[in-house]
Formats: C-alpha cells, sequence, structure tokens
C-alpha cells in the first residue's frame, strides 16, 4: 500500500472544505470496506484519504410521511435492521442482509456500498491483464476469457464488468434519489441516473466529481414497498454475489389486476438495471406462471450472452418469476 495523508473533518461543511483543496485522486473513507481492498491490490493509489465514518450528521435513518431518509454513513446492518425498513420495504432490508458477511455489515455504510467497484478479476488482477476499467486501451480480458460471471446487459466493446451490487438494485426499483454536496454546492441525482454504463470509457462508473460527497438516500414512500421482495440467486448461500437478482414491488387493485409493478434486476448487467418494459407486461393483467414468465423474457430480451454465461438467462427469468410471486403474496397479506 502506498503512503497516504490522513485526513478526518468533524462536519460535512469541514469535509466540503478538505474536499475543495483536495488532491487530485484524494479518496473518501467510510467503512473502508472496499477501499482498503483496492488501496492494498494497487488499484487505488490516493495521496490523501478523508475520513468520514466519525460524522454522526451521516448516520441518521429517518422515517417520514412522503420519503424514507437514510443518511449515507448509516451502517448496512443498522439499516437492514430497521423496524420500518423491514416493514414498510422488505427488498431494501433483504438486499442489505443478503450482501457480504454479518462483519462487513457491520462496517460497511450505505453510501459507500452504492459506489462499490465491480468485482471483475481481470480488474482486481496485475497490470499485466488487460483491462479498460483498470488500464483504458489495454482491452478488455474478459471478453472472449473466463466470463461466466460477466454481465449479459449493459455491456460494451470495452468493458463486460457486472455491478457487483445489490443495495442500488433495490433503490432503483423505487425510484430513489442520492443527495451529493461538494465545493459548488447541493445536488440531487436520481439512483436510475447514478451509475454509468462502460461505453467507450469504462473507468467513468458514476457521475459524481471527485470532490462530491454523498450525504443521504431518499425513497419515495409507496405501497409497493410493503409488497416487495430481493431475491438473490449466488453460487453458495452466503458470501458471494449475485449470478442474478431481483427486486420486485407490486400494488394488486380491487379486482386483483396489477396496478403498479416494479422490477429491478441485479448480478446480471453492467449497472443497476431497471426492467420498465417487463413492468409494463403485467400492468393491468392477472399475476400468473404465464405472465410472470412473460415478464421475465421481456427483462432479458436484450441480453448478450457467451456461452459461458448464457445459462443465466434462465436463471435470471426463473428469479424474475419467482420474486414476482413472493412479492405477489406480501402485496395480498
Amino acid at each position: 500500500m502506498h503512503a497516504f495523508t490522513y485526513l478526518a473533518p468533524r462536519s460535512i461543511d469541514a469535509t466540503v472544505d478538505a474536499l475543495r483543496t483536495a488532491q487530485p485522486g484524494t479518496k473518501i473513507l467510510a467503512g473502508g470496506t472496499t477501499l482498503y481492498d483496492l488501496m492494498k491490490l494497487d488499484i487505488e493509489t490516493p495521496p490523501a484519504v478523508i475520513d468520514v465514518s466519525g460524522l454522526a450528521e451521516l448516520r441518521g435513518i429517518d422515517v417520514r410521511e412522503q420519503e424514507l431518509v437514510l443518511g449515507a454513513g448509516a451502517r448496512m446492518a443498522d439499516v437492514a435492521d430497521h423496524p420500518a425498513i423491514r416493514t414498510d420495504y422488505p427488498a431494501l432490508s433483504e438486499s442489505l442482509w443478503r450482501a457480504a458477511s454479518q462483519q462487513l455489515r457491520n462496517m460497511a455504510t450505505i453510501g459507500g456500498n452504492l459506489l462499490q467497484r465491480t468485482r471483475c478479476t481481470y480488474f482486481r488482477s496485475g497490470p499485466e491483464i488487460p483491462c479498460n476499467k483498470r488500464a483504458p486501451g489495454s482491452g478488455c480480458a474478459a471478453i472472449g476469457g473466463h466470463d461466466r460471471g460477466h454481465a449479459l446487459l449493459g455491456g460494451s466493446d470495452a468493458c463486460i464488468a457486472t455491478y457487483p451490487g445489490d443495495f442500488a438494485v433495490a433503490l432503483i426499483a423505487f425510484d430513489a434519489i442520492v443527495d451529493v454536496v461538494g465545493p459548488h454546492g447541493e445536488r440531487s441525482v436520481p439512483i436510475a441516473e447514478l451509475h454509468l454504463g462502460p461505453g467507450d470509457d469504462p473507468t467513468h462508473e458514476h457521475v459524481l466529481t471527485p470532490d462530491e460527497l454523498i450525504v443521504r438516500i431518499r425513497i419515495p414512500v409507496t405501497r409497493a414497498g410493503r409488497g416487495s421482495t430481493y431475491l438473490k440467486i449466488r453460487d453458495r448461500e452466503s458470501y458471494a454475489f449475485a449470478i442474478a437478482s431481483a427486486a420486485v414491488g407490486l400494488i394488486f387493485d380491487a379486482d386483483g389486476l396489477v396496478d403498479e409493478c416494479r422490477i429491478a434486476l441485479g448480478g446480471v448487467a453492467t449497472r443497476p438495471w431497471r426492467a420498465a418494459e417487463a413492468e409494463r407486461t403485467l400492468i393491468g393483467q392477472r399475476l400468473t406462471p404465464s405472465t410472470a414468465r412473460h415478464a421475465g423474457e421481456i427483462a432479458f430480451e436484450a441480453a448478450c450472452p457467451s456461452a459461458a454465461n448464457r445459462f443465466r438467462i434462465e436463471l435470471g427469468i426463473r428469479t424474475v418469476v419467482d420474486a414476482l410471486f413472493t412479492a405477489g403474496k406480501r402485496a395480498t397479506a
């Protein structure tokens, strides 16, 4: 690990001041569960680290009439176990407690979780391995390589690395807003616009500038939150990243027809993926094995598989179907 300067501001305002004069490449440290790993691998070599883990003003969890407000510094475990979130947004709770190990959930923050970097083994290998995300222009070893766990959706000729997170997948299903602050003021970014596809330059993974700090996440209140679930399929039961996942929320009308549907996919795309067309196929329909299956097929209609990861299309379709029926039971309970 390279030497770096350590700063620990005592307020958000002081953090913004530190960011205003920070050297290029300076990183914000919250839980550190991703940053430390990348620093040990020499993928991240920041000249300075700004530690915000001690800022109590970032750790609030506020249940309001119109929205749920989560401080970016709140720990994953605390948000997952919050009674109101478990009751009113089970998909959010499940996306957090099904992520990582208990030890990591006790350390990792939800703001940092949104910006975690890919677990692509080529990205995390040494400089002798081509990776456009780590070394622009060097190529993508995953394309034509061992790509069993790589993205089916949203890839490009430059990168097919999968976005690894769970929480952002649940958030995108519920139209969450991310509030950020920096030397140029405050702004709000819809979670659907936060992450970027790889395009020609996979080094740009999100729309935040290096001097911006996530301060809170806001989720609009909706009845679809109660009728929701996050289903995660992985190679082993715990501490593994999704090979397919789905966040689903449903509302039925008085006749038992789907009035509102939310479907987001994880583990299969280069960013959190909202399956809007799949949602539309269910509106005004009864939830049946055939309508659920059709929605799942539409969700993966644009998939670009290889021989090694083609099986995950069918797996992803079945994941959507199972999640829809779990959400449906909760929506009618």
